[in-house]
Order: structure tokens, then sequence, then C-alpha cells
């Protein structure tokens, strides 16, 4: 057997780590400058350290070593400097200054090619607070990009303060303000509609909600901004951080390429004000993030110690420094098969050039007017925009579940309707209850595994699923599970099989959707989003 890697990951060669060795070089001694001093820190930290600060929604690498401890092994730096600080540190005179050059691991979705584990560069300043510790990272993150040589950067900021200020002024309870912080996390601004939609508030207050992620832009964002959380009287200390950050002498120096966001939360939940994500033309990740994390030191039952850091991708600053300038057009995922038609459609009366999806024949990039249409399979049609393929697709709400990929869900398109049932033959009623009892899980034949699982889990079933790929509703009907899980639009197909729904799992329709990096670089995925929400509403 010949040996290979594990699934994520690489061997890096001697030509491409001379490259990689020669970024590092340069970002280090642009962190050098500023006084940052280098550390290093081990691999594999306590599970009990990473639990006292936050939850972390990367899920981390874990063991057990021999004294039976529970170990993670690191999927961020921030945690572990903030615990070397806190141990070794103590009584050091502030500010710190910190660095470092390390690899992280990180669980990826299967099948997409994804590295698990990628080298990061990144400083943590702590013990400073206020303004002016702000500039600082964010300067040192603009003469990072341009010591390794990245083109077309932008560096995308909010400030979790508006946000959290206007969950506490609305009286939301901690489960709801979750599931909201969630959808913003996820920008799932559909799925967010729909929460804030079921919640008893007021209606300039549910607004706000559903408005405030959606604000972007330069100055004018913060304006906006400001206005709406005034509406509702919410504090503006977040908006006002923003503005000193962007009206400073130093920052005016590249604010062309710095935008206003008040969907970047980053995925760690310890931030307390300033946030931002560096992404680059034509990249589809970002290269990397960081932000104001006032209240970690606290946590860990230290002195408290205002701090803030960023962290740069190794990997995707190298794929950055290599990348061509991207001016080609737009590409939007169209989904073939039962979807097509209305896509066109809804395309269509947003005003984009539909004429060449007429009679596509068999050609799998049909050219428009300034776009070019990428025609896929609908469930392929997350997987396509995720990983750069396209910039922004449309398909079912189930296939981007399915998929779980980190994408931007901005319109629910209304066509394409359908709902996720649970279903199990007429004729064996309370069977699927006795197998349950008797084996202490039950037996689910479907397309979809990640819904079916997401569905068993909220209701605390214990679920044995079977995948399929055609004609599940066999499935119970010749012993292989107990019930199906599938997608119905009429029930004709369930009747005519015998079958019975016993449970609904989700409604769905057609959403349209982007990957994030590419909408905080290209207005025009922004701009198609608003035609096709102003084009469905008339």
């Amino acid at each position: 057997m010949t040996p290979i890697t594990a699934r994520g990951f690489r061997d890096i060669m001697p030509e491409e780590a001379l490259l990689r060795e020669r970024i590092s070089r340069h970002v280090s001694d642009v962190f050098s400058s500023y006084g940052y001093l280098p550390i290093e820190t081990p691999l594999l930290e306590e599970e009990a350290t990473s639990s006292l600060l936050g939850e972390i929604s990367s899920t981390p690498f874990s063991l057990f070593d021999g004294d039976g401890n529970l170990l993670q092994v690191r999927s961020d730096l921030t945690i572990q400097v903030a615990r070397l600080v806190a141990t070794r540190l103590k009584n050091a005179q502030t500010p710190i200054r910190l660095r470092y050059v390390a690899p992280v691991l990180r669980e990826q979705a299967r099948n997409m090619g994804k590295s698990r584990q990628f080298t990061q560069l990144g400083i943590e300043l702590i013990g400073a607070g206020g303004i002016g510790a702000d500039i600082e990272i964010l300067s040192l993150a603009e003469k990072a990009l341009s010591a390794a040589d990245v083109k077309d950067w932008k560096i995308v900021c909010g400030n979790v303060k508006a946000m959290k200020d206007l969950l506490e002024v609305a009286g939301i309870k901690e489960a709801d303000k979750t599931e909201i912080l969630k959808c913003v996390h996820a920008s799932d601004f559909v799925d967010l509609d729909d929460k804030i939609a079921t919640l008893e508030l007021d209606a300039k207050l549910s607004y706000a909600l559903s408005a405030l992620p959606r604000i972007c832009g330069g100055v004018e964002a913060l304006d906006e901004a400001e206005r709406l959380l005034k509406s509702v009287s919410v504090p503006v200390e977040g908006i006002s951080e923003l503005r000193a950050l962007l009206e400073d002498d130093e920052i005016q120096e590249f604010i062309e390429n710095v935008t206003i966001d008040f969907s970047v939360m980053n995925s760690f939940g310890y931030y307390t004000g300033l946030v931002f994500s560096v992404y680059a033309q034509g990249a589809s990740s970002p290269l990397g993030s960081g932000g104001r994390y006032d209240d970690v030191f606290s946590k860990l039952g230290e002195r408290n110690l205002p701090s803030a850091g960023f962290a740069l991708s190794l990997d995707e600053l190298e794929d950055a420094a290599t990348n061509e300038s991207d001016n080609r057009p737009l590409r939007i995922a169209v989904p073939k098969g039962s979807l097509f038609k209305e896509a066109v459609a809804a395309l269509e009366n947003a005003g984009y050039d539909t004429k060449p999806l007429e009679n596509p024949g068999r050609q799998l990039i049909v050219h428009g007017d300034g776009v070019d249409y990428v025609i896929v399979r609908a469930t392929d049609a997350p997987a396509f925009v995720a990983s750069g393929g396209a910039d922004c697709g449309i398909c079912g709400r189930d296939s981007l579940v399915e998929a779980g990929l980190d994408l931007q869900q901005l319109v629910d398109l209304k066509f394409g309707g359908c709902r996720f049932v649970v279903a199990e033959p007429v004729d064996a009623a309370g069977k699927a209850a006795q197998s349950y009892s008797r084996r202490g899980s039950i037996r689910v034949s479907t397309k979809y595994p990640r819904i079916t699982q997401m569905y068993y889990d909220s209701i605390g079933v214990q679920a044995d699923i079977i995948t399929l790929h055609g004609n599940i509703e066999l499935g119970p009907i010749v012993g292989m599970s107990d019930r199906i899980v599938d997608i119905t639009a009429t029930g004709t197909t369930l009747r005519e099989n015998n079958l019975v729904v016993v449970d609904d799992v989700m409604e769905c329709s057609a959403r349209f959707f982007a990957s994030p990096a590419r909408i905080r670089c290209d207005s025009r995925i922004r701009e198609l989003a608003r035609a096709l929400e102003t084009s469905r509403k008339a």
C-alpha cells in the first residue's frame, strides 16, 4: 500500500516552502518593527481552558492523553496567548505586544477540497484599550498585506456592540438571542427574518434587528446604522468607535480599501468591540480576521486587560499573492431541473440579460451581458459558490442546509415551494416506536442525511440514518428502515406508495445566496440581491 497524507493535510515542497518562508519573514518583520515579540505555544491545550472563553464554532480536534485529560488541538492562538499572559506574564508591564507564526487545525466539510491545517501569522496587543489600539492593529493588518504582496484586498469592519446593545434593549430571551446571533454569524438573513417574525416585538425593533446586519458601505453606512439605532433608543457607542477609527489619519491612508459591514461578527464568541475580516479579489475564503476582546482575562479570573489582535492565514496570503486581478463577469450558479425556469424568470425580472438561457443546449457556462451563468444541479450550487466556481447562485433551502457550507443566504425567492416530512407505511403505525423502544434508535432512510440528523437531534431521538440516492420510499416497504425523511410538494408519491406523513421537518423554497468573500469584494452581488428582492415584492 502506498502511504498517503490524511484528508485535508498535505506536504509542502521546497519551491512553495520558499515562497511561504518569504511571506512569513516579511510579515513578521512588519510586526517586529512595531515592537511585537515572538512566542511559541503548545499544539495541544486543556479543553477546560478553551471552554472558559466562550463558544468556538469551528469543531476542534480532541484527544485524551495518558492521564485521561481531554485535550484539544489548537484551532486558534488568541486563547492560548491569553492563557500564557494570565499565567506567565501576569505581573508584566502593559501593553504587551506578542506575535506568532504557528499551524492550527480546524475541521472542514468533507469532499470540498479544504485544508484542515493552515498556518497563522498573528499579533496580540494585550493591555491596550480604546481607539489607539484599534488603529494600531488595523494599520498593522494593512502593512502585513502590503508586505505579503497581496493586491486588491479589503478590510471589512464591524462592531459587535451595535447588535448586542440592540438585543439588550429589545429585551429578548437568551435562547432567542442565541438563535438570532447564530443567524447573523451565518449571514442567513432569510432565517433571521423568520426568527424575528416569531417574536412579540415592537415593529421598529423588529425592523432594526432585521436591517442592522444588512447595512454595509463606507461612512454613509455608519450614518444609516446610527439613525437606525437612535430610532429605537439604542446606544451608538459601537458606531462612534467605528467612526473615530475611519476618520483617523493613519487609516485614511488606505481608507479606499476599508468598508463597513454589520454582518461581520467573526466565528469566535469572545469579541467585545471592533471586529474585522480581510478579503482579496478572487479569493473564495477570508485571508484573516481579528478584533477587540476586552473580557477574556476577567473570564480567566485575572486582572482586567483590554486587548485586541488579528491573525492572517499564510495559506490564503500565498494564494492571494499569486492570483491575478479578477475582472471577469459576475458568475451566477443557475439550477437546472425544476427550478430552472423560475430562476431565469427571477433574474430577468431583476434586469439581467437572460436571452442566452432560452436555449442553452449542452453549454455549461452561458455568457450574457456582463454575466456568466454557470448551469449546475441545484444540489451542487452551494459547492460551486463556496469553492469560488461561482460568485452567487440560486437553489432550494434544502440544498443549502444539506451542504452546510459558509454562504450568505440573502433572499427568499418564494418559488419552488416544498416541505420536508417524516413518513411511514400506513399499516406500520406504532412499529417505529416499538423499534425505538427495543433498539434505542430509529432507522431512517433518506437522500438528505444532514437535514435528517439535524431534525432528530432537535427532538432528542437517536437515529440510524441510511443514505440512499433514489426510491427512498422502498426503505420502510422492504424493511430496511422504519421511516423516511423526504421532500414532498403534493404528497402524491407518498400516497401511491402507501406512506403517511407523521411529522414535518421544515419548509423549503428557492433562495438567492452568495460567497461571503465575493459579496464583500463585488458590489454587483448586493445590487442583484436588492433587485431580486424588489422584483419579488412587486
